[in-house]
């Protein structure tokens, strides 16, 4: 057997995967074993003979970054002049209030983590800046998508105290949307005309990575408990028997009790809508909670999804999701976004299971080559400088269809990094042995 160290899962978020000097050897290999050295020594495996013939090299790679480069620089003018950030062809440049509006700075240094271009670095450092107040924002759940994607990755890779402190003041607007009655924290306002007390959404779970980043850089628990409570009552009150999850789930302001299950995105049938891009939000937030906590338990539910994921009868050959897995009417638009979340999630957990992860790996893999085709991945001056095409907002509510969305851009290429350390700890593992 051949083992090596892997870092790519520790609790600095990836630090260490653009530190790849030479080209991967790509033909096949064996990912047999491999040891997580994360600060906590935690530790995980992926074995059954890995094989990675025919997956993207790294020259192919090298060109999806020039081009994420490209669309990324293109889109700059508009947002040093307008202060506003790039969300969809269809909704244009956002205010710095869009739940979107963390992805390009985001996406911007995942490019600068690649290849160290000094000029990213500048503009991500800049973009970052243009969306800081959002530190404060308690109004929704989505201060971890605008704060913690940007902030997250730029303190990884600068240590700046400035961006640490950032962090920390976010994570606290947070758990001010938490209620101890609910063990949960609220998505959005309460809304009579949908008869919602306390709605609680999917894509939350995202979040929760902000909280488990503030209690490492404060040392307070306080941070961790939340986010515990929170994925513990979504698994208990989001999930159906066969793992798949609606979109939002109401609770008793009061109380706490479960009222509901709903939908504001997917099929809007609660009972049956397993709105694509809400299954992979789960996917990715249950592999990434375990992965702080090494709980069985949020682990043994990644794996569920998944199996509902890549079992599903709709899904499309190309593993490039429609936008609901129920939807009535299939085949019909695909969701890009929910494909790259989905691969950028599958790699992670690639590296927790040993039964499964050559399985999870193998389908990350494809989800990857397909978005890297011409029919998904847009050339240079195209596409209104966003990276992906057929990605899909809010069907049901006729909302950037079938069009770009700068969230799928980010996990795609989350997505590729990811992909990229497998790779080539595999290449180091067959050259050692």
């Amino acid at each position: 057997m051949y083992t090596f160290y892997l870092t790519w899962f520790n609790m600095n978020k990836f630090v260490q995967i653009i530190k790849i000097s030479i080209c991967f050897i790509i033909s096949a290999g064996l990912l047999l074993s491999c040891q997580n050295t994360s600060s906590k020594g935690r530790s995980s495996s992926l074995s059954d003979n890995l094989k990675t013939a025919g997956g993207l090299s790294r020259n192919e790679i090298d060109v999806i970054f020039q081009k994420a480069t490209e669309h990324l620089l293109n889109a700059w003018d508009s947002v040093e002049q307008t202060k506003r950030l790039p969300r969809s062809i269809e909704k244009g440049f956002r205010p710095i209030r869009d739940w979107t509006s963390g992805f390009y700075p985001a996406n911007l240094w995942i490019s600068y983590e690649y290849g160290k271009d000094p000029d990213l670095l500048e503009k991500a450092e800049m973009a970052s800046a243009i969306i800081e107040d959002e530190k404060y924002n308690t109004q929704d759940h989505d201060i971890g998508f605008r704060i913690y994607c940007p902030y997250g990755r730029g303190y990884d890779l600068t240590n700046d105290p400035e961006y640490k402190e950032v962090i920390i003041q976010a994570a606290k607007s947070a758990i001010q949307r938490y209620s101890p009655a609910v063990r949960a924290i609220k998505s959005w306002g309460s809304r009579p005309e949908r008869d919602w007390q306390y709605p609680v959404i999917i894509d939350n779970m995202m979040n929760l990575e902000l909280l488990f980043a503030a209690t490492r850089l404060t040392g307070d628990s306080v941070y961790y408990n939340v986010a515990i409570n929170h994925a513990l009552t979504t698994m208990k009150n989001q999930y159906r028997e066969d793992y798949s999850c609606s979109h939002v789930v109401d609770y008793d302001s009061l109380t706490g009790a479960f009222r509901k299950r709903d939908w504001n995105n997917g099929n809007n049938d609660p009972a049956t809508s397993a709105w694509s891009r809400g299954q992979s939000w789960g996917l990715y937030g249950f592999t990434m909670v375990y992965r702080e906590t090494r709980d069985e338990r949020f682990l043994d539910q990644a794996e569920k999804i998944a199996d509902f994921l890549l079992s599903h009868p709709n899904m499309p050959e190309d593993m490039v999701p429609y936008w609901d897995y129920h939807a009535p009417e299939v085949p019909t638009f695909r969701d890009a976004s929910a494909a790259a979340i989905m691969a950028s999630a599958l790699m992670e957990l690639s590296g927790y299971p040993e039964k499964n992860g050559k399985r999870y790996f193998e389908a990350g893999e494809k989800i990857l080559k397909s978005l890297s085709s011409p029919e998904y991945l847009a050339e240079p001056g195209t596409n209104g400088d966003f990276l992906l095409k057929h990605a899909t907002g809010n069907n049901l509510k006729k909302s950037e269809r079938d069009g770009t969305l700068i969230y799928a851009d980010y996990y795609f290429l989350e997505a590729l990094l990811r992909y990229m350390e497998i790779k080539e700890l595999n290449r180091v593992s067959l050259k050692a042995g």
